[in-house]
């Protein structure tokens, strides 16, 4: 990535940045058989056919201009090219198999996307006595179009694409002998904006925000079977939060935001509406802060990915969900040289209305990976004298279920990273990051296999500042 920025006056500035990324890497694993636990370096996929590419090239430009009169003008740009491909053999396992023999079959996506997104945003800011106002009044336009193919294959055909493996002698056979293109579409989307946000503070200590937005979506699309359809929608969203500063030392807050996200074709879009309310408090003379929030999260026409019968994949609308929590952080300078950060999650996931296909209901069933419990803990300390610091820190994660039918369950797990950093000479530092340091191994996701968790992973990064 790099940029240039121009700045004619002391009011204007424009900037040009250029950002790419070109990056082959694996999907996963494979997955493991469901009879046991197996070692992690075991794989059961295939070498040449156990890949995810990525490439995505972005132009942005930004620019702003200060009228010295309270008007500030902004406007962006960005467009934007991706291509995403990824194919992989998973296993297809399933409780009580006796023998050594397993059924394989593959998964892929082969994606290709580029979008336009730009948006004009004027801002004015005027002091009334008491009273500081910030108005915003911006326009947005996104135009995208989408490409993608998926192809798998069904692993009860008699018609194997794919090789079954034997445990004891793993045998690679190389990649399915065909891809069956089971679904293919071209979609075209317009997105058009205008949103106006109010933000007034009176006497120092309220801070009052509301906002509106109206998005207007055009959409088309053509299917596998060059069926085109097309959809259009007009959605308004608000928002408002008050913040109270209760005194030098403790604020608190109450929000409520809305959200609409885009559509498929002939599916309302999916809306969301969160209310939350919150506590912050900065002990004076002393570093540090303490937040808690209590929030309420309700989305409907919610779309997740499933796994079918027959081993594959597919998106399915459930209907209406709903999410309460309560999150807590803590971040303390204990000593000069001492400082601990801690958090805690709890979170309360429910299907409120919704079925998948087959007609299994899913009413008061939890989210797939949304676990109730979730904690960390970091100690950081710095050397007197000496230019090197030490951290270590643990996550608990709590048991969640592996799929919507809430059939499977993982267990509860803690994981401790570190790092170490040190400062090799004047302006050069150097810095090392161990996750899971104890590399501890547990099953996050089961269906036809189970996954594991990520084993030790070691970073080392070197800074040098001018």
């Amino acid at each position: 990535m790099g940029g240039i920025t121009w700045e004619p006056t002391a009011f204007t500035s424009a900037t040009l940045i250029l950002d790419y990324l070109n990056r082959d890497s694996t999907p996963n694993s494979g997955g493991y058989p469901l009879d046991k636990e197996y070692d992690r370096d075991e794989f059961y996929g295939e070498p040449d056919f156990n890949y995810h590419d990525v490439e995505r090239t972005s132009v942005t430009g930004l620019f702003t201009h200060d009228f010295d009169n309270g008007f500030v003008l902004r406007a962006n740009l960005r467009y934007s090219d991706l291509t995403d491909d990824f194919g992989y053999v998973y296993l297809y396992d399933f409780e009580g198999r006796t023998g050594n023999d397993i059924s394989r079959t593959y998964y892929g996506m082969n994606s290709n996307a580029e979008e336009l997104i730009g948006n004009t945003i004027v801002q004015y800011d005027a002091q009334f006595d008491l009273f500081d106002s910030s108005t915003l009044v911006g326009l947005e336009y996104r135009n995208a179009s989408s490409e993608d193919s998926s192809f798998y294959d069904d692993p009860l055909s008699t018609d194997d694409d794919v090789a079954a493996i034997n445990l004891a002698n793993p045998v690679y056979s190389g990649g399915p002998n065909r891809l069956s293109i089971q679904r293919s579409n071209d979609q075209d989307y317009t997105t058009k904006s205008l949103f106006l946000q109010q933000n007034v503070s009176f006497n120092d200590r309220f801070i009052i925000t509301g906002g509106i937005r109206n998005d207007v979506l055009d959409l088309s699309s053509t299917d596998i079977s060059g069926v085109r359809s097309s959809d259009k929608f007009s959605e308004t969203s608000i928002r408002g939060a008050l913040t109270y500063k209760v005194t030098e030392e403790v604020s608190t807050y109450i929000s409520m935001v809305e959200s609409v996200a885009p559509p498929t074709i002939g599916v309302k879009p999916e809306r969301g509406k969160q209310y939350e309310v919150g506590m912050k408090y900065a002990p004076i003379n002393t570093n540090a802060i303490f937040s808690v929030a209590v929030y309420d999260l309700t989305k409907e026409d919610v779309t997740i990915a499933v796994v079918q019968g027959n081993g594959t994949i597919e998106r399915e609308t459930i209907g209406e969900s709903n999410v309460k929590g309560l999150d807590f952080e803590a971040k303390v300078e204990l000593t000069d040289h001492f400082s601990m950060t801690g958090g805690y999650s709890y979170m309360e996931t429910e299907v409120v209305r919704g079925t998948l296909r087959n007609g299994t209901s899913l009413k008061d069933n939890e989210f797939v990976a949304a676990p109730n419990h979730m904690a960390s803990l970091w100690g950081h300390y710095t050397f007197p004298g000496k230019d090197m610091s030490f951290g270590l820190g643990a996550r608990y994660t709590g048991s969640y279920f592996f799929d919507a039918a809430n059939t499977a369950k993982s267990e509860a797990a803690v994981l401790f990273d570190s790092s170490y950093s040190y400062q090799i000479y004047k302006d050069t530092d150097l810095t090392v990051h161990v996750r899971n340091l104890l590399d501890e191994q547990h099953v996050v996701g089961s269906g036809t296999a189970d996954y594991y968790n990520p084993g030790r992973e070691v970073s080392a990064t070197l800074n040098y500042s001018w």
